[in-house]
């Protein structure tokens, strides 16, 4: 039973672990955060990629509610936007944002949020570690959106219209996101069906 418990994030270690409707109610709302945290957009006239408060959302999910069900968040954050629901940055939805240059990124966020939760599983949620998966999580968003970035603006350019500008602010988000884990731990301990 020990075992069952600390391969559990924190934050659901409360929760009932048969109850289904409880799990996919906490995927959508995962996904609900990260559509609404895309909202916090900054465009810059130098890149098509915007600066936004996706990549915190994705780090926060993936710690708050594991690997599986922080990856099933993401996944389903995409489908919605895939079906045109407007999700993505600007209040955009469909193929052409996916298919455009953050696809990369957007792709990233299911990978990023399986590895922050697979860490989350293994205690490195519970104090000053939470920042290594943090920023592991922040790497594999990037591995995954620099190349497909690169398709559009060019691999010269690439480094200077999706990485360097960004990094100042996604060291805040990542930062942000490992001290505001206590506050989601008890947002979602609070998470209770009848």
């Amino acid at each position: 039973m020990q075992e069952a418990v600390r391969r559990r994030p924190l934050a659901l270690t409360a929760l009932p672990s048969r109850s289904a409707l409880a799990q996919a109610l906490l995927v959508i709302g995962g996904a609900a955060f990260v559509a609404v945290m895309a909202q916090a957009r900054v465009a810059l006239p130098f890149t098509p990629v915007p600066l936004t408060g996706q990549t915190f959302a994705v780090l926060m999910t993936g710690a708050l509610l594991g690997s599986r069900l922080g990856a099933a968040s993401m996944l389903a954050y995409l489908t919605a936007g895939l079906f045109g629901l407007p999700v993505f940055s600007g209040w955009v939805g469909g193929w052409a944002a996916v298919s455009g240059p953050t696809g990369g990124y957007l792709l990233g966020f299911v990978v990023a949020a399986f590895v922050v939760g697979w860490f989350a599983e293994r205690g490195w949620d519970r104090d000053h570690r939470a920042v290594v998966p943090m920023f592991t999580g922040n790497a594999l968003i990037y591995a995954a959106g620099l190349p497909w970035l690169a398709r559009f603006v060019g691999a010269d350019d690439v480094l200077q219209a999706g990485l360097l500008p960004f990094i100042p602010g996604d060291l805040l988000k990542l930062a942000a996101a490992a001290s505001a884990l206590p506050a989601g731990w008890a947002a979602v301990r609070r998470f209770r069906l009848p």
